[in-house]
This record gives structure tokens, C-alpha cells and sequence, in this order.
């Protein structure tokens, strides 16, 4: 079905249009505390003549992925005013298939991830972010117009669950030893198919309580874990028990997992994928305009019903303050 245009926050917007021309640059940062742990990024920015100060948006892969995925939510974000630096997490990215037999989700299934290496995964980002400080002033052609005062977090799946400690989710071996790696300099999160936390305990609103930055959830109802099984009910755990400001849920009907990645893996033809990716990159825009550029149309737009109605019956939006 044809979206609405005209019941956008701003009509300027189209969805089938990069306003501003995107460049790409790559790079490694090499952490020596870390055995020089490699962690390779990636950088979408606009070019312009403006040269105005941009906020930062850091994208975390799901298991088994890149720096190169959800590119087509990165250059649609970036081109309407942002730097978007996408993060790759060694022992839980694409090399657990690469050179493997057989279809990647198999080999990741095959796969045994340690705790550790989980671990290492939510270093990155705060790692990478101080990192970013020190290569902005070395390459101040992209560097001098990157915001650091705004930054936000996002990632899909496990990049989803890496977003989430970076909030204050709480994690740890067992329910009697949990603790946070929350990361103080996000100013607000996208989570893109929210994983429920592996802690067993009975008390699970422990764990999300302290998630202490507005967030918007992305899931859909086809949105079945591709390793583990689990469906949507499970991923609405993080909204319903978070404890933080300004939670929000977006449920796209007939979503299925891999739709924000901009790739299928395994899965069939998503007859609805086009409008769903159209959904996706406007809902990014509008939250990141309302949280990292202060626009309060936007915010309103997202959480006051106009988001919504513009998705009609293809998605529904659930606000929590």
C-alpha cells in the first residue's frame, strides 16, 4: 500500500529521496587493553555547504553480522544531517561464518560464544566512542562537524541487546549478580528487534529497571529469532518492564526479523518489506530529530498518534512516558 506523505512531521520529507549527498570512509581502532582487540567501522556523513555541527549516531550489527549492514536506514538518516558510525564486534560477527560450509545462519548456529566475548562486544562502544574523539581531531573534514554533546545508540538484534546495556540494562552471570555497563553519553536509543535478557530470575523487572534513556523499540509480528526461535511476545519484555522515560513500540504487521538489516538470510520474500523499510527509515528520522536535534514537532509527531496514523494498518505505535 502507498504511505501518505502528507501526514509526515515535515513535509519536505520523502522517503525515495537522500537530500544531501553520502560519503563513506572505514577504518579499524586498535585497542592495546584489550591484546589490540581490532574493532573496524564504518562512517556514513552528508556533504554539504552548511558545515553545521552534526549529531552521531552509533549502529551495532546482530549476531553474525558487519559494519556493512542497514545501510539503507544509515544513508537515508545521514543524508538529512547526521554522522552514523556503524561498529563491528569481533567473535560475534561475520566471521563466525566466513569460509565456513554451508548457509552463514547454519555455521552461527554451530557456533559457541563465550561469555567473555560478549563482553568484549559491549566494550566496544564505549571504546569506540572515545576512539571517535581522537580521530575527529586528526580528520577534521569530517571530524569538526561531528556533535559529540548528541550522540545516540541503535543496533539490530544482538546489536539491539548491545544498545540495551549501553541504556542500564542490567546483565551478569546469574540473578543474584547483576550489574551495568551502562554508557552515559547516549542521549537516546533505537532498538530494532529488542532481545529479552537470558538471566533467569523471577524477578525480570530488575533487570530492565534502570534503563535510564528514551528508546523506541522496533519488532514486527513475524519478528522469530532466526538462532534461538523466540517471537515478538518475548522481544516486548524490554518495553513493558524498562524503567526509563519516554519508551515506545513500534510493531509493524508482518515484520519479520532480517527487515532491518536490508538483507534475508534464510528467510522467503517479504511481500511488504518496500513499505516496512519505508516505516523504518522515517520512524529513525523522526526519533533522532526529536531526541538529538531537539525538534519538537517530530517528537509529537512520533508519540502523539501522528506515526500512526501515517502507517495505517501497517504498524501500530505503543507510548509509554
Amino acid at each position: 500500500m502507498a504511505l501518505d506523505l502528507s501526514l509526515l512531521w515535515d513535509d519536505s520529507i520523502d522517503p525515495a529521496i537522500e537530500p544531501r549527498r553520502i560519503l563513506i570512509t572505514r577504518g579499524d581502532f586498535i585497542d592495546p587493553a584489550r591484546e589490540d582487540r581490532k574493532v573496524p567501522w564504518k562512517i556514513y556523513y552528508p556533504v554539504d555547504d552548511a558545515g553545521e555541527p552534526l549529531p552521531v549516531v552509533i549502529w551495532s550489527h546482530g549476531l553474525g553480522g558487519s559494519r556493512d549492514g542497514a545501510g539503507f536506514i544509515s544513508r537515508f538518516v545521514s543524508s538529512h544531517g547526521y554522522v552514523v558510525v556503524h561498529v563491528q564486534h569481533k567473535g560475534t560477527d561475520s566471521s563466525l561464518w566466513e569460509g565456513q560450509p554451508g548457509h552463514p545462519w547454519d555455521a552461527i548456529r554451530r557456533a559457541t560464544i563465550s561469555r567473555e566475548t560478549v563482553l568484549n562486544r559491549f566494550r566496544d562502544v564505549p571504546f569506540v566512542l572515545d576512539q571517535l574523539v581522537l580521530w575527529a581531531k586528526d580528520n577534521p573534514e569530517i571530524g569538526a562537524r561531528m556533535d559529540f554533546s548528541r550522540i545516540g545508540m541503535s543496533g539490530h538484534s544482538f546489536g539491539a541487546s548491545t544498545t540495551q546495556m549501553m541504556a542500564g540494562q542490567k546483565l551478569g552471570p546469574d540473578a543474584d549478580h547483576l550489574y551495568s555497563m551502562a554508557e552515559p553519553r547516549f542521549t537516546a536509543g533505537i532498538l530494532y528487534s529488542p532481545v529479552p535478557s537470558p538471566v533467569q530470575t523471577d524477578h525480570r523487572a530488575e533487570i530492565y529497571k534502570d534503563i535510564s534513556i528514551p528508546l523506541l523499540m522496533m519488532t514486527g509480528t513475524a519478528d522469530e529469532s532466526p538462532i534461538e526461535g523466540f517471537g515478538y511476545d518475548r522481544r516486548m519484555e524490554v518495553f513493558e518492564l524498562s524503567g526509563g522515560p519516554d519508551q515506545n513500540l513500534l510493531m509493524l504487521n508482518g515484520g519479520d526479523h532480517m527487515v532491518y538489516n536490508g538483507s534475508r538470510g534464510q528467510l522467503g520474500d517479504n511481500p511488504l518489506r518496500e513499505p516496512h523499510e519505508t516505516i523504518i527509515k522515517v520512524a529513525s528520522l523522526a526519533w533522532w530529530d526529536a531526541y538529538l536535534k531537539g525538534d519538537r514537532t517530530a517528537h509529537d509527531w512520533v508519540v502523539g498518534g501522528g506515526l500512526a496514523r501515517w502507517m495505517d494498518d501497517l504498524g501500530t505505535l505503543t507510548h509509554r512516558a
